[in-house]
């Protein structure tokens, strides 16, 4: 018998490796297309990584790496100890939890309510207009922003009109998160929006004929045939974004903040930017960018076992 179950093991093990080299024969062109997308991002994505332990060295340029002094984890202790740190943590929550709120909530409306609309030219032409500013990027935006909220802009010029003062928009600490996040918003939320009306797409339209026999009116069906319908993209949309609670968003906030809205505005990324590559401390920067790189990490694992048990959605 344990000769016969190791000839069995033996020869699925035969099969396992005729079965990859046969996969690999046939199958070779693509594996070679991937090459170049492999070198790439061994390049740039893991090379890069040996430069983490800095994080637990006191790092002089001048020393290298190999010689600078190793210091454990003081630069992480040194995280909790600045004012600025918190505030940096605390502007990046505030701000990226909000966008995730906000994009969930106003894709799926808008979603909703353009599932109304039935006259199809017009119901395409408001899905481009809404989708259009996702291809833009954010130096773009930013520059429209500062034109248009500027003290000579459109906004400041209408305010003038109305016997209001002018306001300096970009430049009110107290403003500068509502602006990141409605700016992000109206970048963002086409692309949500559309994957919501695919998922509306693909329910059954017999369930909305049958509801409409028993006399179900539109907000009835909406509520009772619609939501359960895409309730799994919901879930899935909002358990991937999960990972994302640390990030608010580098490029938008380092093209709109500046000295006048660091107390509300500098967050994690852009704090890290000014303590490596300003302020020299590459020590203190590479162990805030590691601290909020674990952080994602382990939200990002979360939220993945979260979609696939509740909503059956996995990657690997």
């Amino acid at each position: 018998m344990k000769k016969l179950s190791k000839a069995k093991s033996g020869g699925g093990m035969t099969a396992a490796r005729r079965g990859w080299k046969q996969e690999f024969y046939h199958s070779w062109p693509l594996y070679l297309l991937l090459l170049p997308s492999i070198f790439l991002a061994v390049i740039f994505c893991y090379a890069p990584m040996g430069g983490l332990v800095m994080a637990f060295q006191n790092y002089k340029p001048w020393l290298g790496i190999l010689d600078s002094e190793f210091v454990g984890l003081e630069n992480f202790r040194q995280i909790f100890a600045f004012k600025e740190s918190y505030q940096a943590i605390i502007n990046t929550l505030i701000i990226a939890v909000s966008k995730i709120v906000l994009g969930l909530v106003v894709p799926i409306v808008m979603g909703l309510l353009l599932n109304e609309v039935h006259h199809t030219g017009l119901k395409k032409g408001i899905q481009t207009l809404v989708y259009l500013p996702h291809f833009l990027s954010w130096v773009t935006v930013a520059g429209m922003l500062r034109d248009i909220l500027s003290l000579d802009g459109i906004v400041n010029g209408f305010l003038t009109k109305l016997g209001m003062e002018r306001i300096f928009f970009l430049g009110e600490a107290g403003m500068f998160r509502q602006i990141a996040v409605i700016s992000d918003l109206w970048k963002g939320f086409g692309f949500g929006m559309i994957v919501y009306l695919a998922a509306i797409s693909n329910i059954d339209q017999n369930l909305y004929e049958a509801a409409e026999m028993d006399g179900a009116n539109r907000w009835q069906q909406t509520l009772h045939i619609t939501l359960p319908g895409i309730m799994p993209m919901i879930i899935v949309m909002a358990t991937l974004s999960l990972g994302n609670v640390l990030n608010a968003g580098f490029d938008q906030i380092f093209n709109l903040y500046s000295p006048l809205t660091y107390s509300t505005g500098d967050i994690i990324d852009t704090y890290v930017y000014r303590q490596s590559l300003v302020n020299g401390q590459y020590s203190f920067g590479t162990a805030v960018g590691l601290f909020k790189s674990s952080i994602s990490l382990a939200l990002t694992v979360v939220s993945y076992r979260i979609a696939y048990k509740y909503a059956g959605y996995r990657i690997f």
